[in-house]
């Protein structure tokens, strides 16, 4: 049976607890960092088409650090050749999906520094659509999409991308069209997806006259902070599901308030500090455990193939001092070897297994130097080499042993 952590460049179970217990804080970082990373881009892709392309990207990495690890020449040149270019292809492909990404991460949002949005451009078209919907009795369900993402919560619809004005909207929920029978998404004012299929409340004392599309806005609204607009087919009425109620809208002017307060940004303040870290480790924890487990497995395969220094403090042993000769000092020589290697295999040296070795039958009576050099060291691996030797010479100071 073929050993799971050789297939995986990681060696043995010894190299793997040898690479753990010898993790330093930047390891623990970086294992962090990409993790906060890795999470983030699965919720910025999820319910796009390029998150497949991802998961694709990340078989083909782990193919290439597997090949590179057996030493399989040929596999390992091609995915070389061809790794760049299947990057710019997916970048062409999927630009789409990636310029709403790069949108979301602005910088600038973080120090405070981004530009105010205008809401107000888009709203008061937006509700003379839906109220225009709603004199027509056409049903219609538009999802705000507020600080959380709704991807999760949703049936993937199809991308569509343009301002949430009448001329649109009539379009889509007009029965002729096929795109009616689902939700519109808006993401930061502008429609992104279109036929979107909601989960529905499993609330069973809501109202009689409430249809499949109530159900569904107040089944997101259960779920994440999104508000949802409704449109009713039998009665022409506008209502607005938010925080697992649903508000009843009389006209255009109260419409465009709650959209308004809908689109502004949630202060922090809001939250105690208690809350905020109750949220993070609560908050889909089994997307972020998932997530830091796949990237401890994918650092420590690639860290097993790291360049890695360690040094090691080994007793120096003593070799053919002159039979009439015994040491006055140093009692118990010591030396700091630094060696260079493999992270899987130098992370398993200690002072059990690395010798340095010095030949005192030089030594004469009173003082003498001798050097160490790295000819004395042996290590148990022959990939690993010496790069230092701490001190490089050690002073003797002998004496004629007793008759």
């Amino acid at each position: 049976m073929l050993n799971i952590f050789v297939f995986f460049g990681i060696g043995s179970p010894m190299h793997l607890f040898a690479i753990i217990a010898n993790l330093r804080f930047q390891d623990i970082l970086d294992v962090l960092f990409l993790t906060i990373v890795a999470y983030h881009l699965y919720l910025w892709f999820r319910g796009t088409k390029a998150l497949k392309a991802l998961v694709g990207l990340l078989g083909l990495g782990i193919i290439f650090t597997v090949a590179r690890t057996w030493g399989l020449f040929l596999t390992t040149w091609v995915f070389q050749i061809l790794w760049q270019v299947l990057v710019i292809l997916l970048i062409i492909l999927f630009q789409s999906e990636i310029r709403q990404v790069l949108e979301r991460v602005n910088p600038l949002q973080v120090i405070g520094l981004r530009k105010a949005s205008t809401p107000e451009k888009w709203i008061p078209g937006f509700t003379k659509a839906v109220f225009a919907l709603a004199k027509r009795k056409i049903g219609a369900l538009v999802i705000i999409e507020r600080a959380e993402r709704v991807q999760e919560f949703i049936a993937e619809g199809q991308p569509l991308e343009g301002e949430p004005g009448p001329e649109l909207l009539m379009s889509i929920f007009q029965k002729e069209s096929p795109l009616h029978d689902g939700a519109v998404l808006i993401q930061g004012g502008r429609v992104t997806q279109v036929a979107c299929y909601l989960p529905l409340t499993p609330d069973e004392g809501l109202p009689k006259e409430w249809g499949t599309r109530h159900r569904a806005a107040l089944g997101l609204s259960e779920r994440c902070d999104a508000w949802v607009v409704v449109v009713s087919e039998e009665r022409g009425e506008v209502s607005l599901a938010r925080e697992k109620e649903m508000v009843h809208v009389e006209n255009t002017e109260r419409l465009s308030q709650l959209v308004l307060e809908a689109m502004t940004p949630i202060s922090p303040e809001r939250r105690s500090w208690g809350e905020r870290v109750r949220f993070f480790l609560v908050h889909r924890w089994q997307v972020k455990v998932g997530t830091l487990f796949l990237v401890a497995i994918l650092w420590l395969m690639l860290a097993g193939q790291q360049n890695f220094e360690k040094t090691v403090t080994v007793p120096l042993e003593i070799t053919n001092i002159p039979s009439q000769l015994e040491i006055l000092g140093p009692a118990n020589p010591k030396a700091e070897i630094r060696v260079r290697g493999l992270r899987k295999d130098v992370s398993t040296l200690n002072e059990k297994n690395v010798m340095a070795e010095i030949d005192l039958s030089a030594a004469r009576l009173g003082r003498k130097t001798f050097s160490i050099t790295r000819g004395h060291i042996r290590l148990p691996d022959e990939r690993m080499y010496v790069v230092d030797v701490d001190p490089p010479q050690l002073k003797f100071e002998f004496k004629e042993k007793p008759r």
